[in-house]
């Protein structure tokens, strides 16, 4: 068979490696590169990319290993959340269903050394309760979202309300049948001595007499009692009926100024600012000299945006990719009549067109172009705030 054979055992080979996981050692976190061998890992050490990758990491590496090891924590706690819930687990079980991810955040480039001291942590940062076996480490989640808090809060005091109602009716039916009783007055039996007429005569006695006179005395007494206790029942249950009504409106009305606070809490929101800006299919300049004066002042487009902060760009006149944060780039402001991009502020993330621009203000004029704020102006806006499109 010839080298370049589909079906060669070669060939078969280096895609069965291709799929499955290789050794560690001969991974590239920077570059997120997996290497077969040792002589393949020495060539991509070599290489422009990674000392590229390298010169922006030794500007701020503890921005890079904080990054790694929020990723790792959070889809390690994402996969115990999915898979395991709240149960009890031993760690290295979910650490080995982690790392069957191909693509997974390797712990030699986070600030944990080992598998036992990120467990610890956990254990220290309340996200997980931990304890030591024979066996080893075991992990159990604590699941803290605020909508499960929420539903759980809702329904104990769901509960709660149906016995406090409960309680009051029974409350309610007892002192009725107390006020019923206080108002009748209770037959007293009479005692007569025995006569004997004639003597021969046999002396009888009929127990069963006096129980059906007090099962009657009680039946006559219910009977009494009954309806008015039934009418007391029916009144409560009117006037509870009648405060659920007026409640509900109530809550209506509740309901319409909630509406209107979280309108106020949107808009604020909306107007605030944030300590990111980067957008896809964004133009922007490099600004930082540490990667030679091919790329110093050179545009390039967003392609990607990782982590808010990082973002993939793609060179304008060469074509070349690179993985830079946003200290490093800086926006572009085009002619007047081009289109361009709100990065920050109130109309965050809206297409707009480019009207005028303000020199001794580094400001700019927008008319926004899309979004239901179509065609409103925006005047005095920063130049960080817009970029050009692609």
């Amino acid at each position: 068979m010839g080298k370049s054979d589909f079906l060669s055992p070669k060939a078969i080979a280096n895609r069965i490696k291709s799929k499955g996981l290789q050794k560690l050692r001969w991974y590239c976190q920077m570059c997120q590169k997996q290497c077969r061998d040792e002589n393949g890992f020495k060539c991509h050490c070599m290489s422009e990319s990674h000392q590229r990758q390298l010169l922006l990491a030794s500007e701020n590496p503890q921005q890079f290993m904080d990054y790694f090891s929020e990723e790792f924590r959070n889809d390690f706690l994402e996969l115990l959340r999915r898979r395991f819930g709240t149960k009890r687990v031993h760690n290295n079980i979910v650490y080995n269903e982690y790392i069957s991810h191909r693509e997974h955040i390797h712990m030699n480039a986070t600030q944990w050394e080992t598998l036992t001291d990120f467990t610890k942590w956990l254990g220290r940062e309340g996200l997980c309760k931990v304890d030591e076996t024979p066996k080893g480490w075991y992990i159990q989640y604590i699941d803290r979202d605020p909508e499960t808090i929420r539903r759980q809060q809702e329904q104990e005091r769901k509960k709660k309300q149906d016995l406090d109602d409960e309680e009051k009716t029974a409350k309610f039916i007892e002192q009725q049948v107390r006020r019923g009783l206080e108002g009748k007055e209770l037959e007293k039996p009479v005692y007569t001595e025995l006569n004997r007429e004639n003597e021969e005569e046999k002396v009888t006695f009929n127990l069963n007499k006096g129980a059906s006179t007090s099962i009657a005395a009680s039946s006559k007494t219910s009977s009494v009692l009954g309806p008015n206790a039934l009418k007391m029942v029916e009144g409560a249950v009117k006037r509870k009926e009648s405060a659920h009504s007026s409640g509900q409106s109530k809550e209506k009305k509740k309901k319409s100024a909630l509406d209107e606070i979280m309108e106020l809490e949107e808009e604020k929101k909306r107007t605030s600012r944030r300590d990111y800006w980067l957008q896809p299919e964004i133009v922007v300049k490099i600004v930082t000299k540490k990667l030679g004066e091919k790329y110093h002042k050179k545009k390039a487009v967003v392609k990607e945006v990782i982590d808010k902060y990082t973002a993939v760009v793609k060179m304008i006149d060469s074509g070349d990719k690179l993985k830079l944060d946003q200290t490093h780039l800086e926006t572009v402001i085009p002619a007047p009549g081009k289109k361009v991009m709100v990065l920050n502020g109130g109309y965050r993330g809206n297409e707009g067109i480019l009207e005028s621009i303000n020199e001794k203000r580094f400001s700019a004029t927008i008319i926004i172009d899309s979004g239901p704020l179509k065609g409103r102006r925006v005047d005095d806006i920063q130049y960080e705030d817009i970029s050009k499109l692609a």
